[in-house]
């Protein structure tokens, strides 16, 4: 047996609440994106160049707790995420893990929405590694996987699937 983890996009749902107003209680402000490149959390894809999308404000942790009926507290974080202006079809089912390619943190998070440590991801290839570490420990509910040079939320994962894999 193997876990399979799913990197989570932003819900279409909060999507939808974020492209009129963010977490931080402005109003979004889409743009046309020349360069491309920009990590999509609708998506979890990169940007095109000329693109709509828009820079906005979002608490997981906040969405996430508030799901749960639990309080962060002060590990409560709103940062920058990049979303398409417009709605778009969401990632494909079967792709890997998006946004690898650069050093990332997975951070550990406890049913309470408290953080519980987390880790460096130097390589590609130490994201299943690091993942099936983290659910190792059965007091984290969920991971963030952040960029490390900004610190920003790319996506959530929760507890994988196991997959037989005769």
């Amino acid at each position: 047996m193997t876990t399979t983890y799913t990197a989570q996009p932003i819900a279409p749902r909060v999507l939808k609440e974020l492209r009129t107003t963010d977490d931080a209680g402005r109003p979004a402000v889409p743009f046309t994106d020349s360069e491309g490149g920009a990590p999509l959390r609708c998506c979890l894809g990169r940007s095109e160049p000329g693109e709509r999308i828009a820079l906005v404000s979002y608490a997981p942790l906040r969405r996430w707790a508030a799901e749960q009926g639990v309080d962060p507290g002060a590990y409560d974080e709103v940062g920058p995420v990049f979303i398409h202006a417009d709605d778009c079809p969401g990632p494909d089912a079967d792709a890997a893990l998006p946004f690898t390619n650069a050093h990332r943190t997975v951070r550990r998070y406890s049913a309470e929405g408290h953080i519980l440590g987390g880790r460096l991801v130097e390589e590609p290839g130490d994201f299943d590694e690091a993942l099936g570490e983290a659910f190792d420990d059965p007091a984290v509910a969920l991971v963030h996987v952040r960029a490390v040079e900004y610190g920003c939320f790319l996506y959530e994962v929760r507890r994988g699937r196991e997959v037989r894999r005769d």
